[in-house]
């Protein structure tokens, strides 16, 4: 007989936003705040990425009840010259501190054309195409970049050296279509490594992490637990020293979180409709197999969004639905209703 873990469950944007609000209120959180952080889940959710959605919620609550993050206080403005700004988050969630920024970045841009804000004090903010996305639906360009705690090793360390360091760069075409590039400058982000962990993946692909010495290894556990990620390209030999530099430069740009708006309209004419021939022009090469079209960045995520609309809203693993569950338990509040889904293969 199947278990409960063996099939994927769906509920709506609203209950999902209902019980995170709920969660963080509960907290201390301000429901402003926790508006706020909610949607920032949601957003990866709909995306399929589970890494940075609500799979991270009792890491968060965990910080806030810890004092790690602060329940309160707001970002402020600490230098701000033509159109660039340094901001301290005052430490609170990586979600207010990203959406103060990036406003201010897009009200920049407005004015001069780009702008370019850096901000300290801030904590993890999730998916980094939920800033530049705000920008997008401006008619900007949008980039966000954040440093990331130490999980990476360069290609020939034995220890871990630095963090992952995502970046996002995301530009609308026509008609709601967009090139949405959101990545992490691991091979994988290690979120992703702690879902395949918790859906009972014995194996990850070759080439996500490593072991403590440095070693290469598929066991997510090994890669969790002492070990780390591998850069993009991932050996020396196949590039990963090229992965490795780019999360050096994100260091370099951020030294906390970095996010830029920039009216696209301030150089050649019509960039938007350009684009999207650009994007067209790419969809639409020979695919090496007919069943796998070509595909650009934010197409994945896109396909996601339509399947989990066709199932009310958002779609989840069972293991992951147990988790909430056991949180709802432990905070005392509403757990989010779920309905099952199809068995999963």
């Amino acid at each position: 007989m199947a278990t409960p873990f063996q099939f994927e469950y769906s509920t709506n944007v609203e209950e999902m936003k209902r019980f995170v609000v709920e969660c963080m209120t509960k907290i201390g959180t301000n429901s402003e705040y926790a508006s706020q952080f909610a949607d920032q889940l949601i957003y990866a959710d709909q995306r399929g990425h589970y890494s940075h959605g609500l799979n991270r919620l009792r890491i968060y609550v965990n910080d806030i009840v810890s004092g790690t993050t602060a329940k309160a206080g707001t970002p402020k403005i600490l230098k701000q010259k033509g159109s660039t700004a340094w901001v301290d988050g005052n430490n609170q969630l990586g979600a207010v501190v990203g959406n103060f920024c990036m406003k201010l970045a897009i009200e920049l841009a407005k004015e001069h054309g780009i702008g370019w804000v850096v901000a300290k004090g801030s904590n993890h903010f999730g998916a980094a195409g939920f800033y530049s996305t705000q920008a997008a639906r401006e008619g900007l360009v949008g980039m966000s970049f954040s440093s990331a705690s130490p999980s990476t090793y360069s290609p020939r360390s034995s220890e871990v050296a630095i963090g992952n360091n995502p970046l996002s760069f995301v530009a609308e075409g026509e008609n709601g279509d967009n090139f949405a590039l959101d990545m992490a400058n691991s091979a994988v982000a290690r979120g992703k490594v702690e879902v395949a962990l918790k859906i009972g993946k014995k194996e990850v692909p070759s080439g996500w992490g490593v072991d403590g010495h440095g070693v290469p290894t598929n066991d997510p556990e090994k890669i969790l637990i002492g070990g780390g990620l591998l850069p993009l390209g991932c050996k020396e030999e196949t590039g990963g020293y090229k992965g490795f530099g780019l999360c050096m430069m994100v260091d370099v740009m951020c030294g906390g979180q970095c996010f830029i708006a920039v009216d696209p309209e301030c150089f050649a004419d019509g960039f938007h409709p350009r684009l999207q021939q650009f994007l067209d022009e790419t969809r639409g090469h020979k695919p090496k197999d007919p069943a796998l079209p070509v595909l650009v960045a934010g197409d994945p995520e896109r396909a996601h969004i339509e399947k989990s609309t066709s199932h009310g809203g958002l779609i989840y693993y069972g293991a992951q639905v147990e988790d909430l569950n056991g949180l709802a338990k432990k905070l005392g509040v509403q757990p989010c209703h779920f309905n099952q889904m199809a068995q999963l293969k």
